[in-house]
């Protein structure tokens, strides 16, 4: 082989090693990035915010009162409930399987929202 051979071949090395690499970084950034397991559903002002949230299956919802009175998140088909939430309170639920599961306050019925699971 000639110089010019080499230092070609040695070129590709680089550049093959290059590709490698940088190969292998997106695969650690992608692995890096995780499905997000929780979703947030704020109740404020007598509205649930989003009012339809789509997650996938296996998340978590949260919902927290950031209004001044008591809500309450409940199921139409009572798959979840929560106690009486008063300002700052919480209530999570897990979504295992997909569907759609509408969703009122029992103190103020007009107050719903929607989770659809994919």
């Amino acid at each position: 082989m000639t110089k010019r051979h080499v230092c070609i071949a040695g070129g590709a090395v680089v550049v093959a090693a290059a590709v490698l690499l940088a190969g292998w970084s997106g695969v650690s950034a992608n692995a890096q990035q995780r499905v997000a397991t929780g979703a947030d559903v704020k109740i404020d002002n007598f509205t649930f915010g989003p009012g339809t949230i789509t997650v996938a299956a296996g998340t978590t919802v949260t919902w927290t009162n950031r209004d001044d009175i008591p809500h309450t998140v409940v199921s139409t088909d009572q798959v979840f409930k929560s106690k009486v939430l008063d300002t700052g309170e919480q209530f999570s639920s897990t979504f295992s399987k997909p569907g759609v599961f509408s969703y009122f306050c029992s103190v103020h019925p007009k107050m719903t929202g929607k989770v659809v699971v994919q």
